[in-house]
């Protein structure tokens, strides 16, 4: 009589392979869309239920108020506080949608795809760049704007800086939806095969195309949750161009006010009796990076009005995306089409 095997008893395949729907959703996952997979979309909606979100916010409200409150008393400046409480409710919207609203895969790709794209992002800032800097250097080379900034503390600053992002992104969420509503637009069968080409949906996608009685195509309009996975995507990704523009502008602005600008011309323009030097770089006062700091901010926000109503930039910014939302949208509509086709099969 044989020995019954005593082996361990074989892990069966992962079904990834034989199963495009499961790869499909693995592909979102690596490409930044979240959101276009059911269990991940199904849990940021769940996290945005009041019965989540309220608790959130009023500890978020709590904390922000007491840190606040006890760095404007530590500090003797009145403008701490509201320039802590604006920090903490960016890191806290940031981080809830990260986690709970599961946007951590869009939020990476996003800044991946922008810092793999160096070539194009040069393109495009060096387009912006030569008119702002003459635009900019005007305003650096004026006694009124020193005057104003010198006046300022350097949380007041930062607090404009909160604002001035705030108004870029408030701007971009009116601008962005319009060009991703365009994307499905023209959605036929050419747009899918070439959408999922090198994708797991490619064989699908060549099964359904050419079935009479399927019609993936109907599946492409981008709705809820989907929609905003890629205008976060896009929103990211312009924020990403503005921030690395306005530390260019500021570093700009640092070397060339500590070459030109001596200090009896600050203190000329300052009205102050002496100025503050940085440590341990004695040719950058307080004053130079106060007034830099405000016109880099300024930067940001004409560049970021300028990237999308300006064709040029236009043109530049989402020739770096434009393909992959595209081919997103394809995919899509061809996973939704298979699951489809699933669910009307009998048991």
């Amino acid at each position: 009589m044989s020995t019954p095997d005593r082996r361990l008893p074989r892990i069966p395949r992962r079904r990834a392979a034989s199963d495009p729907l499961e790869a499909t959703e693995r592909w979102f996952l690596a490409n930044g869309l979240s959101y276009f997979v059911p269990a991940e979309r199904a849990a940021a909606r769940a996290a945005m239920r009041p019965g989540r979100l309220v608790p959130v916010i009023g500890v978020a409200l709590l904390v922000a108020a007491a840190l606040g409150g006890l760095l404007g008393w530590v500090s003797h400046q009145v403008s701490a506080a509201p320039a802590l409480w604006l920090s903490l409710a960016v890191l806290a919207v940031v981080g809830y949608v990260s986690t709970a609203l599961r946007a951590r895969p869009i939020l990476t790709f996003a800044v991946r795809r922008t810092v793999s794209s160096v070539r194009l992002l040069a393109s495009t800032l060096t387009r912006a760049l030569p008119l702002l800097l003459v635009f900019v250097g005007f305003l650096f080379i004026n006694a009124e704007a020193w005057q104003m900034s010198a006046s300022l503390t350097f949380a007041t600053h930062w607090v404009v800086m909160l604002l001035l992002l705030g108004a870029g992104v408030v701007f971009l969420l009116v601008r962005l939806p319009e060009e991703v509503d365009e994307l499905d637009d023209a959605v036929d069968e050419e747009f899918l095969r070439r959408a999922c080409a090198g994708t797991p949906m490619e064989d699908d996608c060549a099964r359904l195309v050419d079935d009479p009685e399927a019609d993936p195509a109907s599946f492409a309009r981008v709705t809820g949750f989907e929609r905003w996975n890629l205008i976060i995507a896009l929103l990211v990704i312009q924020l990403v161009q503005v921030l690395v523009l306005v530390a260019g502008v500021f570093v700009f602005l640092l070397v060339f006010g500590s070459i030109i600008m001596n200090e009896e011309t600050q203190l000329a323009w300052t009205t102050l009796e002496t100025t503050h030097h940085v440590p341990f770089v004695r040719s950058v006062s307080a004053e130079l990076v106060k007034v830099s700091l405000f016109l880099s901010g300024f930067s940001g926000l004409y560049f970021t009005v300028s990237a999308v109503t300006d064709d040029t930039y236009r043109h530049q910014f989402f020739s770096l995306v434009v393909r992959e939302l595209e081919r997103a949208v394809g995919v899509r509509a061809v996973y939704l089409a298979l699951r489809a086709e699933r669910d009307a099969r009998p048991s």
